[in-house]
């Protein structure tokens, strides 16, 4: 499982060195082979490969006939990149992804159980703001799984 927060830079070819503490497992889990992929919130997601190999499984098997299969299925897959660690345990970002996500040099790599989240700091540091402040009564629409979940 990876979990926290990385404040990291991209240097001007448009790596991204993973932390320290994610290579071991990533070299032990997929050999350092990761797909990243957009978002709709407009920032990446990286998946080892295994992983992601599960996830695209499920979605070969979602009926294609509905629109918003589709579209998920165009977003995820179509913009799926496979990309490796090197050596120095940098990974390169493709560019197109990285225009996407409005990736330029201060980043955000987010630790989420079986993936990571990459963000522009910027709309990381927004977005976790917008989620500090947002109206504790929302918490009554909260869906049951979530309402049960003690932390």
């Amino acid at each position: 499982m990876f979990r926290g927060v990385n404040n990291l830079t991209l240097d001007a070819k448009g790596r991204l060195a993973v932390p320290a503490r994610y290579r071991e497992r990533l070299t032990q889990a997929c050999d350092g082979k990761l797909v990243v992929t957009i978002d709709r919130g407009y920032y990446l997601l990286i998946y080892p490969l295994p992983t992601w190999e599960e996830i695209e499984a499920k979605l070969v098997h979602l009926p294609s006939l509905q629109p918003q299969v589709r579209e998920l299925q165009r977003l995820l897959v179509g913009h799926a990149t496979e990309i490796s660690m090197d050596s120095h345990g940098r990974v390169l970002l493709p560019a197109e992804l990285r225009e996407f996500a409005k990736l330029e040099r201060d980043v955000v790599l987010l630790g989420l159980m079986n993936k990571f989240e990459l963000w522009d700091k910027s709309a990381w540091d927004a977005r976790r703001e917008h989620s500090l402040a947002a109206d504790h009564a929302a918490a009554a629409g909260l869906p049951e799984e979530l309402a049960r979940l003690a932390l």
